[in-house]
């Protein structure tokens, strides 16, 4: 916990001497900032973590992530350990995941996931998975999309360029309530809700 204090401001120095990073919606980010809560990204470049994690370091968070993450270089690996990262290998392993992050959300800490899954292609979104909205009805928290742009022709990341960090409205607890992890009605309707939150915050 301590080592966190420590890294994430030499992170932010580091980050904003190689890139103009500009956060929007901070406001957004005040209304979830004593309770637990779900951050959900979209998702573009490896390092996507960090933008999210160096924009808001007055807070530790739990990073869900895939095993690809841990296999950028070392040292990434050991600074998203630091942040709190799990790293999910398997069926068995997300299960179990799910249930410990689950309940530490209850007890107020704050999840980051990136609902895509994977990392887009083309700057055109990809449809949420469904595993957000299983973990934020058992644990009955809000979600805050987020939105991530690079200010690039390619709209990719560059050393140096311009990024965008859009926290947008939260989505209140009781949106995501079901009976069944097999509500597809309700799943879907969340997935659908949530890429309407993305597109409005790149318009």
């Amino acid at each position: 916990m301590i080592l966190y204090y420590i890294l994430v401001p030499f992170a932010w120095l580091l980050w904003h001497i190689g890139f103009r990073i500009h956060v929007e919606g901070r406001e957004n980010l005040k209304k979830v900032q004593t309770k637990g809560c779900i951050l959900a990204p979209t998702h573009v470049s490896a390092i996507d973590p960090v933008f999210i994690v160096v924009t808001r370091w007055g807070r530790r968070m739990i990073v869900f992530a895939k095993k690809e993450l841990f296999e950028i270089n070392a040292l990434l690996t050991w600074f998203f350990r630091c942040c709190g990262a799990v790293c999910v290998r398997g069926t068995k392993d997300e299960m179990a995941a799910i249930e410990q992050t689950v309940e530490k959300c209850r007890n107020g800490e704050t999840l980051l996931i990136f609902p895509e899954g994977t990392r887009e292609k083309d700057g055109k979104l990809l449809p949420p998975k469904s595993g957000l909205f299983v973990i934020a009805a058992g644990a009955g928290v809000d979600v805050v999309p987020c939105r991530i742009l690079y200010d690039t022709p390619d709209g990719k990341m560059h050393l140096f360029c311009k990024v965008r960090v859009i926290y947008g409205e939260p989505m209140p607890a009781e949106q995501f309530a079901m009976e069944s992890r097999r509500d597809t009605k309700k799943l879907r309707a969340n997935k659908q809700a949530l890429l309407d939150a993305w597109e409005k915050m790149g318009a």
